[in-house]
């Protein structure tokens, strides 16, 4: 189960009593930001995308960053595809509504997107459509073992910051 390799990656690393859970869904940035009470853009969303051989990477960012095309084919040399939910839980092993970039069921690269780093906190999920963790964003670089961060988002207000 998901949130029982979260819990355990996350246990290893001294943070599995800092995983929030709550009785109703954080399964999208609204529904996360509501149950958290924060501001949308803290939600730190994974989005997962095929590469060009078909297999799949992670791109952490801000809830409200929205993908910028252009950006992501001159990071990643493909265009933007993401992932069906089938092909989500084969490669992260966690449901839609609760990928996170922890503890995954393969060995897929994860980026975070700058639209993060205006933030002292964020908040990823923990596997499951009713949790999340707050972590700095050099403790998320840490735990999910980022390979780099990247700048393949818009839209987002860098003068939000919280």
């Amino acid at each position: 189960m998901a949130s029982e390799r979260v819990h355990t990656y996350l246990q290893t690393h001294q943070y599995a009593e800092q995983i929030l859970t709550f009785s109703e869904s954080t399964a999208t940035v609204e529904q996360a930001a509501k149950a958290l009470n924060v501001i949308p853009a803290r939600i730190a969303k994974t989005l997962a995308f095929y590469t060009s051989e078909g297999t799949a990477f992670l791109v952490v960012a801000a809830g409200d960053a929205k993908i910028d095309n252009a950006a992501f084919k001159v990071a990643f040399q493909v265009k933007a595809k993401m992932l069906s939910p089938d092909d989500v839980l084969t490669y992260t092993g966690h449901p839609v509504g609760g990928v996170c970039p922890f503890a995954l069921a393969t060995n897929i690269p994860v980026y975070l997107d700058i639209s993060l780093q205006r933030f002292t906190t964020v908040f990823p999920a923990c596997g499951t459509a009713n949790s999340a963790i707050e972590l700095t964003c050099e403790q998320l670089q840490q735990l999910s073992n980022a390979k780099n961060w990247v700048n393949v988002c818009k839209a987002w207000n860098s003068e939000v910051n919280q």
